[in-house]
């Protein structure tokens, strides 16, 4: 089939089946809600051949300074086309300029890096059934107030205005916070996603915060499938292997177009996801 017969077009609820059947052929754990969740926070293209769905790419704007490329995926029997290099263009195209963030596999890094991102960090994740989970303390369940404090927290730790993403995520998961003087000093998430739930974003002071936000957000999940997507510079990786959680593998980190960043009180310990950050 020549390259020329497929074309790119936005890509619309009606595509999610093909994506579907894309991230399984990949082996991804995406469900269907996955990646309409996505797509609800993203813009995305999609390669289409007489209606099959052959590659994506999502491109998830913050405001007007940072995005996060993601889900970019193509038929297996149709690489080597020039496919995800074309999705990828457009989704460049519609960051317009932004700092632009991704997490790469090993196969996909050679063309990020043509298309000028560079390598910032590695991104260790880990999974399984809980074998156990340790008590927490001084940490509650957010309430509606607190949404706008774990925005502000959330981005000053990862430099992006997630404020869409914070607020699906109190809509379609839990919130824990914890506080200090009346004020929240750390937050977490917790939503469904693929075989399981993942744990994500966790900003906090501190690895101690972090582990007692990643405890309360993990209680009562002891044998039920979880996720947590962390860095290795976060210090977590051992503590989630004891868990139970296994290192099953990761990502590298890349950005474009990167811009200095102020050092802030707190980091994000873990993430909402390797396409969202």
């Amino acid at each position: 089939m020549p390259a020329s017969q497929i074309d790119l077009v936005e890509m619309t609820p009606d595509h999610l089946e093909g994506a579907l059947a894309l991230s399984q052929q990949a082996q991804w754990p995406h469900r269907i809600e996955d990646w309409a969740m996505g797509l609800a926070l993203s813009k995305g293209v999609a390669a289409i051949h007489h209606g099959r769905v052959l590659g994506t790419a999502l491109a998830t704007l913050y405001a007007n300074d940072v995005a996060t490329i993601n889900m970019v995926i193509v038929d297996e029997s149709m690489r080597g086309m020039g496919i995800g290099k074309r999705l990828m263009d457009a989704a460049l195209e519609a960051v317009s300029g932004r700092e632009c963030r991704l997490v790469a596999t090993q196969d996909g890094l050679p063309l990020y890096q043509k298309l000028g991102f560079a390598e910032t960090h590695r991104i260790v994740q880990h999974q399984g059934p809980m074998s156990s989970i340790p008590l927490s303390e001084g940490v509650e369940w957010a309430n509606s107030s607190d949404v706008a404090d774990c925005m502000s927290l959330d981005r000053a730790a990862c430099g992006m205005d997630r404020r869409d993403l914070i607020t699906y995520l109190a809509n379609n998961g839990r919130l824990a916070v914890i506080r200090r003087e009346g004020r929240v000093a750390g937050f977490g998430a917790i939503r469904h996603f693929g075989r399981g739930e993942v744990v994500g974003p966790v900003v906090a002071g501190d690895s101690a915060d972090a582990r007692s936000l990643l405890s309360f957000l993990m209680a009562g999940s002891e044998g039920q499938f979880l996720r947590v997507d962390t860095s290795e510079q976060s210090g977590l990786a051992s503590w989630l292997t004891e868990l139970g959680l296994s290192h099953v593998g990761g990502g590298i980190a890349m950005v474009r177009n990167g811009k200095p960043r102020e050092t802030a009180a707190v980091q994000t310990f873990a993430l909402a996801s390797q396409a969202l950050g």
